[in-house]
């Protein structure tokens, strides 16, 4: 791996999206699991406050920056990123590489019956894409001999795991080593939005990373998350200007 930067005491790779999907691709040819993290400034202002998440993170094998703050952020170091790279895009690009190959993936997490949709709308979108399971993420420690189980009796190359943060992060950390799996992204709300429930903001918004702007104005209740990046960008800003 290349170097990396700390936002906060998070690091995160210095790598475009295109590096990041090689990266992965060759995590999936490895003899390890492999953990991939996308945190945002939310996830970032949580680990400050929850010690055992940032740890986690901090042992990510790669870990990318999702939000368009966190990109800011690091414009005001020494070493910026070089562009955001989103978990979202991420999947999506891996999927358009892993159609017609060897490689499966699993899905765990959302609502009881949007994995199972979600996989379905990317079969229909990604020909030869195979998708070996699925799991709702609405489970109890109960239920977790079951689904580790068929995780591995399916053996799958990547494992999507969209149980929200902080959650999806210690879940993989708990069991990165137990899994027959190669590569563990933490992908949130992607499932939702693979499956169609959740609409992303239109390219243009995305290409000039007003994305969160977008979702504020669909769903208004946000606001109290959306705070977070204003505290997230004056955090940064008191940390660089102490060095």
């Amino acid at each position: 791996m290349g170097k990396r930067i700390s936002v906060l005491g998070v690091p995160f790779d210095i790598i475009t999206m295109e590096q990041t999907i090689e990266q992965i691709l060759t995590f999936m040819q490895g003899n390890e699991c492999k953990s991939v993290y996308t945190p945002n400034p939310e996830m970032i202002m949580t680990a400050r406050e929850d010690q055992e998440f940032a740890e986690v993170l901090q042992n990510g094998d790669l870990v990318i920056p999702d939000g368009i703050g966190v990109v800011i952020a690091s414009r005001l170091g020494k070493n910026p990123l070089p562009e955001r790279v989103a978990g979202y895009d991420t999947v999506q690009n891996l999927f358009q590489r892993m159609k017609d190959t060897s490689f499966t993936v699993y899905f765990l997490g959302a609502a009881p019956g949007i994995a199972e949709e979600a996989a379905q709308k990317m079969k229909a979108k990604y020909p030869g894409l195979q998708i070996v399971g699925w799991h709702h993420g609405y489970f109890t420690k109960e239920d977790e001999p079951a689904i580790l189980q068929e995780i591995n009796e399916t053996k799958p190359d990547l494992l999507l795991v969209g149980l929200g943060f902080p959650r999806q992060e210690k879940w993989i950390a708990a069991h990165q080593k137990q899994l027959p799996v190669k590569v563990c992204i933490g992908v949130g709300g992607s499932f939702d939005g693979m499956s169609g429930k959740v609409k992303r903001a239109p390219v243009f918004f995305q290409k000039i990373g007003l994305e969160w702007f977008y979702r504020l104005l669909r769903q208004p209740t946000r606001w109290r998350r959306m705070l977070q990046l204003p505290v997230f960008l004056w955090h940064v800003a008191k940390e660089n200007h102490g060095r």
